[in-house]
């Protein structure tokens, strides 16, 4: 791989995803991500946020995977350089395990599902704590934490993987305003490491101040480009029901 497409992490072409013929909530997405780019991912309810990302994983029952390169190649060629944040309400957050052991699972990729996790990989996970300071709370049953410490869990489990591409599904759903700044600073750590992210968002008034760019999808792309500029621009405003109103003016709106 050589000349622009070195320089890509995510790339789709008339992409496409949905649970079933008759629901494709994705279709015709023409998206290039640049590598070591924090970019949030932003729309109205509905609008197919996560399902762009399962689709891009293959995690929906149907998606356009020939449409898909990440770091200029498919999916399968490059699947452990990839990390994936689900939405908290899909864990079971009942299950016996400390806060260290889920971030450890997500370094199976690398380690085997069935191998024992060992001291590094241990190592790891707590390093992963650490940036999102939940160094203390490692030995904490997931089942006795807070819903913001969950969610700094998740986040942890992403960034142990040290993945070149990041994938996140609501990063900062219901954390206090210390998580959200926490974990902020440790994704625009991974940036600057040369990690791309692409994270779905609905606090608009925080997309400029923590993210390079942003992305606003509405079955489609719609807008693409610097987080302030996109946030400015009128045909945004439509998509999320504020037509004619100026773009700063309603970027401390929820999405």
């Amino acid at each position: 791989m050589s000349g622009a497409h070195a320089d890509i992490a995510l790339a789709l072409a008339g992409f496409r995803a949905g649970y079933s013929a008759a629901e494709i909530k994705v279709h015709d997405v023409d998206l290039r991500l640049a590598r070591g780019s924090l970019t949030a991912l932003i729309g109205p309810n509905g609008a197919g946020k996560s399902t762009l990302l399962k689709g891009v994983l293959g995690l929906t029952p149907v998606h356009a995977a020939e449409r898909v390169r990440i770091l200029g190649q498919p999916l399968d060629a490059v699947r452990g350089r990839v990390a994936y944040l689900p939405q908290r309400s899909e864990i079971d957050w009942d299950f016996p395990l400390r806060a260290v052991d889920v971030v450890a699972m997500g370094l199976y990729a690398r380690i085997g599902l069935f191998r024992r996790v060992g001291r590094d990989a241990r190592t790891r996970a707590s390093r992963a704590l650490d940036l999102v300071g939940l160094a203390d709370a490692a030995h904490t049953p997931i089942g006795a934490l807070s819903g913001g410490q969950r969610q700094r869990v998740l986040v942890a489990r992403a960034l142990a993987q040290e993945a070149d591409l990041l994938l996140l599904d609501e990063p900062f759903a219901n954390v206090d305003a210390q998580s959200e700044r926490t974990i902020a600073e440790a994704l625009q750590r991974l940036r600057s490491a040369g990690a791309t992210i692409l994270a779905v968002h609905h606090d608009l008034a925080s997309v400029r101040a923590h993210f390079d760019d942003a992305v606003v999808l509405h079955g489609t792309v719609r807008a693409h480009g610097r987080a302030g500029d996109v946030l400015a621009e009128s045909a945004v405003a439509q998509v999320f029901g504020f037509a004619g109103v100026d773009g700063r003016a309603w970027a401390g709106t929820r999405a």
